[in-house]
């Protein structure tokens, strides 16, 4: 028999369902019932995988119905399924036609299924992530006070101080979180091991990237999109670029490449050898990026501090 995949559009009040082969489709509401529902109709159906694209939140209770369920789910990138539309002519866009063309793309491009975190590892990513939200506001506003006249700036002081505090509380509740754990204590302790790795991005990392320490050194870039993938065609040869993947990710780690290059002896001297050989700096950070999060992947995997020798 042909594996069976299925391919989910999530909206917010309803859930279309597709399913391939076959060609069957259904419709259940976005509610307690209709996801119970689902996961009952999916069970016996017995599918490979199960795909919903990210759609800015509306499809997170949704994945967690379906993983405790016990069913291979796996979020997909709504701009790679439109990608896969343009590719294969699909013009028409209707809520069961995105939901065949989801199962479509995931029975063409078989993607990973990956345990899905827990509870409290989502709840860390979201304070992270909530943390990071809040540093991006502080940042706005004092651009903001910068050209601001003198009657507003009062006002623009007020929301800085409010932002403070809350930046203040979120950042007792991320330590709260981390000391409740031992399991965390133990690997924001090797991960902050490393020169050039602070508790941010440690956390951050716990928090992100939980499969960090499960995967090999080519998956976890490619995870943080920090793969570099090349264009060329004939004798022609293009610039290699990275992209995708995790960007709060990506983005802290390039925050631990800056200081790494100064501060770790490993990591300066690579980042130094790329810069004498030729390399543009952006190139080689991007290499020290890529290089450090081998390193941390190691480091979790075999439970073992950093050791310089």
């Amino acid at each position: 028999m042909d594996a069976i995949t299925v391919g989910i559009d999530v909206s917010k009040d309803r859930l279309d369902v597709a399913v391939r082969p076959g060609g069957t489709t259904f419709v259940v509401a976005r509610s307690a019932a209709g996801l119970d529902e689902l996961v009952d109709q999916l069970k016996m159906l017995a599918p490979h995988c199960v795909a919903l694209e990210a759609t800015g939140g509306f499809e997170s209770i949704v994945t967690a119905a379906l993983a405790s369920g016990g069913l291979p789910v796996v979020v997909v990138n709504p701009a790679q399924v439109r990608a896969f539309a343009t590719a294969i002519g699909q013009r028409a866009k209707t809520d069961p036609i995105d939901a065949a063309l989801i199962a479509h793309f995931a029975e063409a491009t078989k993607p990973q299924v990956r345990a899905l975190p827990d509870a409290e590892t989502q709840l860390l990513a979201d304070l992270v992530q909530r943390r990071r939200q809040i540093i991006q506001m502080i940042g706005a506003e004092g651009q903001r006070l910068k050209r601001a006249p003198e009657r507003l700036k009062k006002s623009i002081m007020r929301l800085l101080k409010a932002l403070q505090k809350e930046l203040t509380s979120v950042d007792i509740d991320i330590d709260d979180a981390v000391r409740s754990s031992p399991t965390w204590r133990e690997a924001e302790g090797l991960l902050t091991s490393v020169p050039g790795v602070g508790k941010t991005i440690a956390r951050t990392l716990i928090g992100e990237m939980p499969e960090l320490g499960r995967l090999d050194r080519k998956q976890v870039a490619a995870l943080a999109g920090l793969a570099p993938f090349t264009r060329q065609s004939g004798t022609w040869r293009g610039r290699s670029f990275i992209g995708g993947g995790r960007v709060a990710v990506r983005s802290a780690l390039f925050m631990g490449a800056m200081v790494a290059k100064r501060h770790n002896p490993v990591l300066k001297a690579f980042f130094d050898r790329l810069v004498a050989a030729g390399k543009p700096k952006i190139v080689a950070l991007i290499a020290v990026a890529r290089k450090l999060l081998t390193v941390l992947n190691a480091i979790i995997r075999d439970q073992k501090p950093w050791q310089t020798a």
